[in-house]
């Protein structure tokens, strides 16, 4: 779920030549939401957030009724309920929505070989050996959406341009349910358009910063010597935005690979700096980890840790345990001296995410330490059980509760 500001003066039409733009931005709208709606079609126009209830967890997804209200992705359940107390909650079901993204991939898959995978509900495409089977790019986005929505009864939006990064954003100024082209010769002209906040890396504070220098838009941001941009923002973050001003990403479409783990990881639009706040997003991704690898009957030997600041340096830290865990105790205790070993990057946290490696088959009779009592999984199991009857709100760790703040005057 983006929060990146928009301009509704680039949600139009720049022109209709895409012989230059090869690269597709694929973005499920409101996917975990949308993905509920199937099963719930009565809830239609009204705010509903996927996430803990009762003021448990973090907000997962949210429809656009409820980020009328200001609900986003990653903020705290007790917030989210604070902004939208109307809102109807319901609980996570990881194993779904994995179900249906593959649905999605597969869709994907019949366009191009060349498909990176981004998250669960995102995909970039390289089409470029698709136009003689398929058409133009324009065509093949729109075969995509028509594909998505008569067989999964979804919503997508797509973005096409010349570069990854300009074709996100314009798949981002196409929500929802949108299409917009971006002809490689319009890219600067769009790209002028755009607050500076649009940029990959600019959260509030960075804004605020850019701000006092008068660059409150991406045409003064491109304008502006990146030696004074090194002065505001430092030289790793000046450069990078230097390049993204002018519409410079080199970087290729990917292809993704199939990895035999289980991990989850969120994105913030709003870097997150306070460190106490990182860590009850890495507890909760802990907990959804663990309890996929229960659902799924596996477990993990390999812990990773991934942080992304808002410099867009993205590190990866592991651990492999002595034995395989499906327990969250166990994963958060190396996800915690990973985190706590890392240093806070300039602007804080882009991104965190927690991944589980080295899977094996929980009925593959792994022996027990030694010194292992059988029953320390109980309460977590038992967890397990109370949500499967009264859904994933019904019990949360402790920490990841919060009293909701009484509303400003």
């Amino acid at each position: 779920m983006s929060r990146a500001p928009r301009n509704e003066a680039a949600r139009r039409s720049w022109g209709d030549d895409d012989s230059a733009t090869n690269i597709l931005h694929v973005d499920m709208d409101a996917f975990f939401a949308a993905v509920e709606l199937l099963e719930h079609p009565e809830l239609r126009g009204r705010p509903v957030i996927v996430g803990g209830a009762d003021g448990r967890g973090v907000v997962s997804a949210a429809t656009y009724e409820a980020r009328a209200w200001g609900v986003s992705s990653a903020m705290s359940m007790a917030e989210a309920m604070r902004r939208c107390p109307q809102a109807v909650v319901l609980p996570v079901r990881h194993g779904v929505y994995s179900r249906v993204s593959a649905q999605v991939m597969e869709i994907l898959g019949e366009v191009t070989p060349v498909l990176e995978r981004v998250s669960i509900d995102e995909a970039f495409l390289d089409v470029s050996g698709s136009r003689r089977r398929m058409g133009s790019p324009v065509q093949i986005a729109h075969w995509v959406r028509t594909q998505v929505r008569g067989r999964l009864g979804l919503p997508a939006s797509v973005g096409i341009a010349s570069t990854k990064f300009v074709a996100k954003l314009a798949s981002s100024h196409a929500k929802p349910d949108g299409l917009l082209l971006v002809p490689a010769a319009a890219t600067q002209d769009f790209l002028d358009v755009l607050p500076v906040g649009a940029m990959w890396g600019v959260g509030d504070k960075s804004a605020r910063e850019l701000a006092r220098w008068g660059i409150t838009d991406v045409r003064t941001l491109a304008a502006t010597d990146v030696r004074r941009l090194e002065r505001i923002l430092g030289t790793a973050a000046a450069h990078h935005l230097h390049d993204l001003a002018h519409g410079i990403d080199p970087r290729p479409v990917t292809v993704s690979r199939e990895e035999k783990s289980v991990g989850t990881e969120s994105t913030f639009f709003d870097t997150i700096t306070d460190r106490e706040d990182a860590r009850r997003v890495l507890l909760d991704q802990c907990h959804q980890c663990a309890a996929r690898l229960r659902q799924v009957g596996t477990r993990g030997r390999t812990v990773v840790l991934k942080a992304r600041g808002a410099d867009f340096v993205t590190v990866t830290r592991s651990r492999t345990l002595s034995a395989p865990t499906d327990l969250a105790r166990d994963i958060f205790a190396v996800i915690e001296a990973l985190f706590d070993a890392l240093p806070q990057p300039p602007g804080g946290f882009r991104l965190l995410g927690v991944r589980v490696e080295g899977l094996s088959r929980a009925d593959d009779g792994v022996q027990l330490l030694l010194d292992e009592d059988p029953r320390r999984g109980a309460p977590e199991r038992a967890a397990d059980a109370v949500r499967a009857r009264w859904g994933r709100g019904a019990v949360a760790p402790a920490s990841l509760l919060r009293s909701p703040q009484p509303p400003e005057d």
